[in-house]
């Protein structure tokens, strides 16, 4: 069991299987010529199964793949059929564009739920946001995963200037889909302009969707990052992950690996230990994983102030989102 200062206990693991992506999200990567990590410093199949293993032999129920975008690396079919034997549920994040070319192996390997990021419904707003013209192919991919019987989360950034005209309209999707939209506040990393009057909160976003609907709350489970409303009568739900304006740490159970094999104990926080240099030296990685468990700080990885009105982009030490992985 990994258990933390703070009574926490970590069972669910995200691993990045990249730091490349075929979108070019601002927010997500500082600029369109980024350098990728050379293959040599990417935690190879072997290796991204060994930490998995190790990580399920000491607690881990659940397992998220992520990027980058997880999807361009040759080999996900592959390290997706070998995770499925381990005893953990299994789920992914990804943009989208190529998931229709791996429904089988997700439904072979046990996947149920497969997470979207799409930030915008606007074909114009999309090519603006991804500097890609592909938002009709995302689309007709989410309505594949419904029909294949996959529980879709559609995870929109709400970014200042954009979401609030669009909140409604991804609100309305719920009604004849059985959708799970989530707004998620946006949140400072490496390169990415963060400032404080950017940030929409759920209380100004859920003030915007009254405005339209009648809602009802839903119940949150323990973990849960989101905080879930629904229309009456509507298929679907839609929720508010509220990192800036009420961050749910008390209750944090995840944990991440990113692509070049370091192990981050929070989102925020700036300290990695390198899991897969110790691995790549014969040395065992248990230790490593326990005290990086011990420092974790109990909010926001120590970085900023609870009120996010008070946080200071330039004083954060961290990567960019893509080089930690989603």
């Amino acid at each position: 069991m990994l258990q933390d200062s703070f009574g926490r206990v970590h069972d669910y693991l995200r691993i990045s299987l990249t730091d490349n992506c075929n979108f070019r999200c601002a927010y997500c990567m500082p600029v369109e010529e980024m350098e990728w990590m050379p293959q040599s410093k990417l935690m190879s199949k072997e290796e991204i199964l060994s930490l998995a293993e190790t990580f399920v032999g000491l607690g881990v129920k659940k397992i998220r793949l992520t990027g980058g975008e997880p999807l361009v690396r040759k080999e996900f079919p592959e390290i997706l059929e070998r995770l499925s034997t381990f005893p953990v549920e299994l789920t992914l994040t990804t943009n989208g564009v190529l998931i229709h070319k791996h429904i089988e192996v997700l439904k072979k390997s046990g996947v149920r739920s497969v997470n979207v990021s799409l930030d915008t419904l606007n074909r114009e707003k999309f090519l603006k946001l991804t500097r890609r013209d592909q938002l009709d192919q995302v689309w007709e991919n989410i309505l594949i995963l419904l029909q294949e019987g996959f529980r879709v989360k559609v995870n929109a950034v709400a970014l200042h200037g954009l979401i609030e005209d669009e909140i409604c309209d991804f609100v309305q999707q719920t009604e004849k889909l059985p959708l799970h939209v989530r707004f998620i506040e946006f949140m400072p990393f490496a390169g990415n302009h963060w400032q404080s009057n950017k940030v929409v909160t759920a209380a100004q976003m859920l003030d915007l969707v009254k405005g339209k609907f009648e809602v009802i709350k839903l119940e949150d489970k323990k973990h849960d990052t989101a905080k879930k409303y629904q229309v009456p009568g509507f298929q679907g739900t839609f929720a508010f992950i509220t990192t800036m304006s009420e961050h749910f740490c008390g209750d944090c159970n995840r944990l991440r690996l990113t692509a070049d094999g370091k192990i981050k104990n929070c989102l925020f926080g700036k300290e990695e230990l390198d899991l897969l240099g110790a691995l790549r030296r014969g040395e065992e990685v248990e230790s490593l994983i326990r005290l990086s468990v011990s420092r974790k700080h109990a909010a926001l990885g120590g970085q900023f102030s609870p009120d996010y009105l008070k946080a200071n982009p330039d004083a954060i030490e961290n990567r960019s989102m893509i080089k930690i992985g989603g």
